[in-house]
């Protein structure tokens, strides 16, 4: 329930859920924009204070009130506001909230196109089934937040096209789309302008990572093989998003982040094979033959730990892409664009890490790498889980909290890659 105090910041509106008819038109109008002052964001040493604290464990400012140590963001005693404050926070919040609106109708979705039957074969029995449903119910109320900060021209539902018919193929899109979306928010929560909508998206987001989580199980894989989860930046995640989203109302609220061309892992690891790393080009779940797939052994529960990974260090990993130009999104109404030059490495963004590895065999738009070999700390494989790949024109050093530099370098991608 929401208390009576944000609901009064918040003012809380009904919403609509069920997806609107398509516009029925379809021209390309790129990305909403205005004045441009520069080619790309400029790279800056440290601020000057940034190591001027002495990190000894004493207190060094008054404190404003009784055990409370001076310092923090919104920590004055004013009065919250939870809505945007600034471009950045509109656009960002509104790319969260169409993700919002196709995680509710993606789980109904699968939900109403398979039988009890075709569930129950796949593991899952009615007790799971309602799990989805109540993660479609907490989609609504993500949905309603989400507007709520954004105000009335917030985005709404669109109408959506999905890669899947099974219900393997099903859940295992689920377990991708929710680690994009939930990677997306990690990129940029902590640069809004707005800390107030920031912490109502950090309660928001923390429910989606348990969502994340539990399609890892349900699609048979081990359900946290990382020890840290990745931020992507804004155009990544709407690079991502777009080509499952087939139209929106004439006058739905554009957005500002960038499409860049479509990366593909040619041989992804499929996660319903019995060996991975046997995986065909373009292989996808529906069409494994019985004795190639891993049955109970990856089946829904708990926890799995394969004998045979997904992945490994030195696999070799193909690639193919699209040229930039082509129309993409709600209506084909955004392009895939670039500003990179010619493709020279991998960027593999994982964890805490960007590592890059040299592209090869580069024929026309087809190339291939070898998977790095890396840790995040001494005994955490940096390169596991469901992660992100991109191909780049450079190998800038880069961290989490500055990984949207890498854009200007982006050719193409990115894309997932089911590493573990």
């Amino acid at each position: 329930m929401i208390s009576q105090a944000l609901t009064a910041l918040v003012a809380l509106s009904p919403l609509a859920y069920a997806a609107p008819a398509p516009s029925g038109t379809s021209s390309i109008e790129g990305a909403v924009t205005t004045t441009v002052v520069g080619p790309s964001i400029p790279a800056l040493p440290p601020g000057p204070d940034a190591t001027t604290y002495p990190r000894d464990g004493k207190l060094h400012a008054p404190e404003p009130a009784p055990y409370t140590p001076a310092g923090g963001l919104g920590t004055n005693g004013s009065e919250p506001i939870y809505q945007v404050t600034s471009d950045f926070d509109y656009e960002s919040i509104a790319l969260g909230l169409y993700q919002e609106w196709i995680e509710l109708d993606l789980f109904h979705h699968g939900l109403a196109m398979f039988t009890e039957k075709e569930f129950e074969d796949a593991g899952l029995n009615a007790e799971d089934r309602y799990l989805i449903q109540f993660m479609a119910e907490q989609e609504v109320g993500h949905a309603e937040l989400l507007s709520n900060i954004l105000g009335a021209a917030a985005p709404v539902q669109c109408t959506y096209t999905y890669p899947f018919t099974t219900v393997r193929e099903f859940l295992d899109f689920c377990q991708k789309l929710t680690r994009f979306g939930e990677s997306g928010v990690y990129g940029f929560i902590n640069h809004l302008n707005s800390r107030e909508s920031a912490q109502l998206l950090l309660q928001s987001i923390s429910t989606e990572a348990r969502q994340q989580m539990i399609f890892r199980q349900f699609d048979g894989l081990f359900p946290m093989p990382v020890w840290f989860e990745t931020g992507i930046p804004q155009s990544w995640g709407w690079t991502l998003l777009a080509p499952y989203i087939e139209s929106c109302p004439a006058n739905q609220t554009r957005l500002a982040w960038e499409n860049f061309p479509a990366l593909t892992v040619v041989n992804q690891p499929n996660v319903a094979r019995k060996n991975a790393n046997l995986t065909a080009d373009n292989e996808t779940i529906a069409s494994l033959s019985p004795s190639d797939t891993c049955g109970d052994d990856c089946g829904p529960a708990i926890t799995h730990n394969r004998s045979i990974p997904l992945s490994y260090p030195g696999r070799e990993v193909r690639f193919s892409w699209e040229n930039p130009g082509q129309a993409v999104g709600p209506n084909k109404s955004y392009e895939t664009t670039t500003s990179a030059g010619a493709p020279q490495f991998v960027a593999w963004v994982t964890q805490l890490n960007v590592t890059y590895s040299a592209l090869t065999n580069i024929s026309g738009n087809t190339g291939m790498t070898l998977q790095p070999n890396v840790s995040t700390f001494a005994g955490d494989p940096a390169i596991n889980g469901t992660m992100f790949v991109a191909l780049t024109d450079a190998n800038i050093t880069l961290t989490p909290f500055n990984l949207s530099m890498i854009n200007p370098h982006v050719v193409a991608g990115p894309a997932l890659y089911q590493a573990g």
